[in-house]
């Protein structure tokens, strides 16, 4: 991977190196770029695709506490670094939360929105002690007794070998930055009629994690030209598991972009 010194952090990234419009993505809670795989493939032939490890995960390492609003500046870092002036930029989940702020904060810079099984709001207030329960035991335990748990909320039914071995290699110290930014977020729903670019909200219909009606608040809630598919059956993370009708969403309607 490459990386760049942004911020005051290393922040790891791949860039397919493209001659099409920009498309950078963010990914969810506990990932990291590779969750992208299946859309870099799909796009890389017409658009430039960057995909990057936010704090704490991947190749990227977190320094100490930071929020959402922090990670889109990473973002938005990471476009300087590159000499990019404007982009499509998209994220699932987490990636999502700091793909709005990114819109937020620099709408100029945004050419439009993909948002992948995500939201605007706070945590439901019924999950914290659960995600908080789990994190406790995965600190005492380690991530195996917690494992199968994570993995049906971000990746439904399955055997997931590769990403037990990626969550057991995380360090306390990287978790739980990652994990207090997650759970203590700010709830930017009343700001999304700010949002004037065009957006995709594609959300699994099966999302454990997020309910479908946080999709269509998003629709209903953003001011520009929005646009929800729902992927049938897919769960959190349907853009890998439910990959071909996820890019064949996100082909649609890039080609709709001017």
């Amino acid at each position: 991977m490459n990386t760049a010194q942004l911020n005051g952090t290393t922040i790891a990234y791949e860039d397919n190196g493209g001659t099409g419009p920009v498309v950078i993505l963010s990914h969810g809670y506990l990932m990291d770029h590779t969750m992208f795989d299946e859309q870099v493939k799909a796009l890389k032939s017409s658009y430039r695709v960057i995909t990057w490890d936010e704090r704490g995960f991947g190749g990227t390492k977190a320094t100490g506490d930071f929020t959402y609003w922090d990670s889109a500046n990473d973002v938005l870092a990471l476009l300087d670094h590159l000499g990019i002036e404007s982009a499509i930029v998209g994220g699932m989940s987490q990636g999502g939360f700091l793909s709005l702020r990114v819109a937020l904060t620099a709408p100029e810079r945004v050419k439009a929105l993909i948002l992948l099984d995500t939201q605007a709001g706070t945590e439901d207030p019924a999950s914290i002690e659960p995600y908080n329960a789990m994190l406790a035991a995965w600190l005492e335990h380690g991530v195996a007794v917690v494992q199968d748990v994570i993995a049906s909320l971000i990746l439904g039914p399955g055997e997931w070998p590769e990403w037990f071995a990626k969550w057991a290699a995380i360090t306390p110290d990287q978790v739980l930055p990652a994990f207090n930014c997650l759970m203590h977020r700010d709830d930017i729903t009343g700001r999304l009629g700010e949002i004037t670019c065009p957006a995709l909200i594609v959300h699994g219909t099966a999302d454990a994690s997020i309910p479908f009606t946080k999709a269509e608040e998003l629709r209903d809630k953003i001011a520009g030209t929005t646009t929800l598919v729902a992927i049938e059956g897919g769960p959190h993370a349907a853009n890998m598991t439910h990959a071909e009708p996820v890019n064949k969403a996100i082909l649609q309607f890039l080609s709709t972009l001017g």
